[in-house]
């Protein structure tokens, strides 16, 4: 099992420098990948992009790249980047102040205006890129396992809770029905006290088995020992993507337990269903984070 948050960095040598790739992942319904790098390396974006997507499959993952280090190579202008630059500056000193100079110092302010020469070839730089961002997945995905099985831990305990409360419910429920046909006939017994009517066991018996009937939860019960048995085998599994099926699973254990509150005639029963549902909400939270 794998969480969907980590972090992980990586390195490789850029000529003299070194180009460090950082990568952090949150959780998310689908994949959801955000790359950015140094400007002379931007044309290997979608490179590792493609990358994270194959290795890391869902979540919010966001993969920054810097280079550190003296590479003691020359500075060029961005001019196009400059010009552009200086022109939308222009634009809006002539729409708020047109009579204001626009000193060319102004340029300085803009990011990435100026880029090292690199004396590295296109592929030498892939490969850095490649590599560096393959290290970093690797690191993030190694904490995603971490993570995976303190989740996983958690959610058996919180399993063996919830298995806990159904059991004490499917226990209860014959006692319930016992405890209402006591009640039946000692309220039926105090208002025939100088009466002289004779009391039909028939119909006392057939008042229970209405009762019984109204408050059946059997079928319930038995859906969620199996959605139970489930969970269980898919916090087992080594499957990695489980999540979504996880987050299903407790969905419609969450159904039953609301079903059986709504029959339930028992204190309490409904003071274990509570804690039951509380439990499922919690390990939903826990869930969202699976992979």
């Amino acid at each position: 099992m794998l969480s969907m948050t980590g972090f992980g960095s990586g390195s490789a040598p850029l000529g003299r420098a070194v180009l460090t790739v950082d990568a952090r992942s949150v959780n998310s319904r689908f994949f959801d990948g955000r790359v950015r790098l140094p400007l002379e390396l931007s044309e290997h974006t979608a490179t590792v992009e493609e990358l994270a997507r194959s290795m890391l499959t869902r979540g919010r993952v966001e993969i920054v790249g810097r280079v550190e280090g003296n590479n003691d190579q020359p500075v060029t202008l961005a001019r196009d980047r400059a010009v552009s630059a200086f022109k939308e500056i222009t634009l809006l000193r002539d729409s708020l102040c047109p009579t204001e100079p626009v000193p060319l110092s102004l340029l300085s302010l803009v990011p990435n205006l100026f880029v090292s020469e690199t004396a590295l070839g296109a592929q030498d730089s892939r490969t850095a890129v490649v590599q560096a961002a393959t290290l970093a997945c690797q690191g993030l995905c190694a904490m995603r396992a971490r993570e995976g099985a303190a989740l996983a831990a958690d959610l058996q305990n919180r399993v063996d809770l919830v298995s806990q409360l159904v059991t004490g419910v499917q226990k209860r429920g014959p006692l319930v029905v016992e405890s209402q046909r006591s009640r039946l006939k000692e309220r039926l017994a105090r208002l025939m006290v100088g009466l002289d009517v004779q009391l039909d066991p028939g119909r006392v018996e057939q008042e229970i088995v209405m009762f019984a009937d109204r408050t059946d939860v059997s079928e319930e019960l038995t859906r969620l020992e199996s959605h139970l048995g489930q969970l269980r085998d898919l916090l087992s599994s080594k499957t990695d993507a489980v999540g979504r099926r996880l987050d299903f699973l407790l969905q419609e254990m969450a159904r039953e337990a609301n079903t059986i509150g709504s029959k339930s005639a028992d204190a309490e029963i409904a003071q274990s269903i509570a804690h039951l549902r509380a439990e499922l909400e919690r390990m939903r939270e826990q869930v969202q984070n699976i992979l």
